[in-house]
């Protein structure tokens, strides 16, 4: 069975095809700006252009044609509604014009699970780390569930908007990281509250000591500080839930030095860590497609077209984890 599936949240456009057993093409085209974050509506527009030469271009690697392609599968949400709306659109139309089964998905579930295809894990405390959302994630019951996240900004939107006034465009993350390797650690606010962080008041003091710091040492304890309250909040999960395996995804999941910190915490408790690899540590269309066949083996009920919306808001405990056996 071969899916082809849309990757549409955010900045990423993202085009993935996959058989039952590997990735056959993964073609992925980002919006950046050189000041400021992310804006929607040019987001969108980007999307609008790029994509049917970025399915050209998923097809000749794959050296396959649509009317191979047994399913289409394309992120529902969360996201932003109008790179959402242009992948949803995208999607309807090919499966329209090739008459194939449309299959929405969870953006976040699909980077559980496109972790759990990369690595040996089975059944971890997940570490999900992107632009718009840090949670500390376990499934039981049927159900995804979300025993810690972020209070505010999420950790990647945390390094972008440090980095947006920092001058250092966007995304920021990838230089920051970068700058840290130069710097040294001064001291930064740390909100742990539970099994919960809050960010926002650490970046707004971070901005404040560019005044009087380095830059290369405002990155390097920005790093450290926020890396280390997520990697709390994560032994604190693996005690409660006496379980034997981390698994960190998610756009921040490129970030050595967060891989590194947690390797060192997982093996002081005994407990495997795994990354999902860099290659796809970011939005990308392949995460859509494994959890696109997933859902598809486990249920055949398909939303018809006319039907099918999209959902900016939808939460990962929000969705029926059927594919998964208990």
């Amino acid at each position: 069975m071969i899916v082809l599936a849309i990757e549409s949240t955010a900045h990423t456009l993202g085009i993935g095809i996959i058989n039952e057993k590997e990735v056959l093409a993964d073609k992925r085209s980002m919006y950046t700006s050189e000041k400021g974050g992310i804006i929607p509506s040019e987001a969108g527009l980007h999307h609008k252009k790029v994509k049917d030469l970025l399915l050209a271009e998923a097809l000749n690697e794959s050296s396959l044609t649509m009317d191979k392609m047994d399913i289409i599968a394309f992120s529902q949400g969360p996201g932003l509604t109008p790179t959402l709306l242009e992948g949803k659109n995208f999607a309807v139309e090919l499966a329209k014009k090739y008459k194939k089964p449309l299959i929405g998905v969870n953006h976040i579930a699909g980077h559980l699970e496109l972790g759990k295809f990369f690595t040996k894990a089975k059944n971890p405390v997940f570490i999900f780390t992107s632009g718009a959302n840090t949670q500390i994630i376990v499934h039981e019951g049927n159900r995804f569930r979300i025993i810690g996240e972020c209070l505010s900004i999420a950790l990647g939107n945390a390094l972008d908007k440090f980095g947006r006034s920092a001058g250092l465009g966007f995304p920021a993350g990838p230089k920051i990281e970068q700058l840290a390797l130069k710097g040294k650690y001064i001291d930064l606010p740390y909100v742990v509250k539970g099994m919960d962080v809050e960010f926002s008041g650490i970046v707004t003091a971070a901005i404040q000591k560019l005044k009087s710091h380095k830059l290369e040492d405002v990155c390097f304890s920005l790093q450290e500080t926020l890396f280390s309250m997520v990697i709390e909040i994560t032994e604190r999960a693996l005690a409660h839930t006496q379980k034997k395996e981390a698994l960190l995804i998610g756009g921040v999941a490129a970030n050595k030095r967060f891989c590194e910190m947690l390797s060192i915490m997982c093996k002081e408790r005994n407990a495997k860590f795994y990354a999902c690899p860099m290659k796809y540590a970011g939005d990308n269309g392949v995460q859509i497609a494994v959890l696109g066949l997933l859902q598809y083996k486990s249920s055949k009920k398909l939303i018809p077209l006319e039907k099918i919306d999209i959902n900016p808001v939808w939460r990962v405990d929000e969705v029926e984890t059927d594919w998964i056996k208990k």
